[in-house]
């Protein structure tokens, strides 16, 4: 009896170990640390939807690891030897992100020297990230939604248009429904992008995961030539209680820190920023 359940813990635990390491030792799932029933869920899209190349909308708020789900996607599918090409349309003025996702010919605007390959083109087979899509100006989403209907370009100044072959991954943390009825999001784009939908759930909602994301920070900011840091009950308490706005990197952005800032192998609730002390 209670050594069959003994045996069978340590079983499971070695189970779960070389789950975790496979999960781990996989470049897809490289920092989609969680072993929630959400996370798990998340886990099985990604492995779907990596083996086809119909376009993926990924929803989550900002700091959920949306550019880690599109790069697992890229690297466990068919495509992982072509580039991955990551574009935020939210830190870009309008006119570079023009040129950015289609180039420019020579000349085709004041400071345009030399002619530029845009990602569409130089992401050839590969897959092409555009982060923040609800960001993008509503004329660029229609030069966009071409591009894909016609599987073909037209750099910025250029009469010629170019093939392209890319698979696109959109993100973004916006109500993309409302922006449509607001006027700032294209209706038609969004039925284009939006053929497979994978949700980000946010922090708040798989709490569960909370230790095993800081333990791999822990992990991730101790020095090298260290052991790695460990927490304190009364902080660890005090992480799992707080909401985190954030999300994980938030979350990352705290442990950072109080491994920064504390001195002792274990950190305490002192080492946490002031806003998770109080929280």
């Amino acid at each position: 009896g209670k050594l069959d359940r003994l045996l069978h813990a340590i079983e499971l635990d070695q189970e779960n170990r070389v789950l975790r390491e496979q999960l781990r030792s996989r470049p897809g799932f490289g920092g989609l640390i969680g072993v929630s029933p959400k996370m798990q869920r998340v886990y099985k899209m990604i492995e779907k939807v990596s083996q086809h190349g119909y376009p993926v909308l990924i929803l989550g708020e900002s700091g959920t690891g949306k550019e880690l789900v599109a790069r697992s996607i890229h690297f466990l599918g068919p495509r992982r030897e072509r580039p991955f090409a990551p574009v935020d349309c939210s830190a870009l003025v309008p006119t570079l992100i023009e040129s950015e996702l289609f180039g420019h010919v020579r000349g085709a605007f004041t400071g345009a020297e030399k002619s530029k390959q845009g990602l569409l083109e130089a992401a050839e087979g590969g897959t092409l990230f555009l982060d923040e899509i609800g960001d993008l100006p509503v004329d660029l989403q229609a030069k966009l939604l071409r591009a894909l209907q016609e599987k073909e370009i037209k750099p910025v100044g250029a009469t010629d248009r170019v093939a392209i072959n890319v698979r696109v991954i959109a993100a973004t943390n916006r109500d993309l429904e409302s922006a449509i009825r607001g006027g700032t999001f294209r209706q038609d784009l969004y039925y284009r992008l939006n053929v497979v939908q994978v949700k980000l759930p946010p922090l708040r909602e798989r709490k569960v995961d909370i230790p095993l994301l800081v333990s791999a920070f822990l992990e991730k900011f101790s020095a090298p030539d260290r052991p790695t840091r460990t927490i304190s009950e009364d902080a660890m308490r005090q992480l799992m209680a707080y909401d985190w706005p954030g999300n994980v990197r938030e979350l990352e952005n705290a442990i950072e820190r109080a491994v920064a800032l504390g001195s002792g192998p274990i950190l305490h609730l002192g080492d946490l920023p002031s806003n998770l002390q109080y929280a």
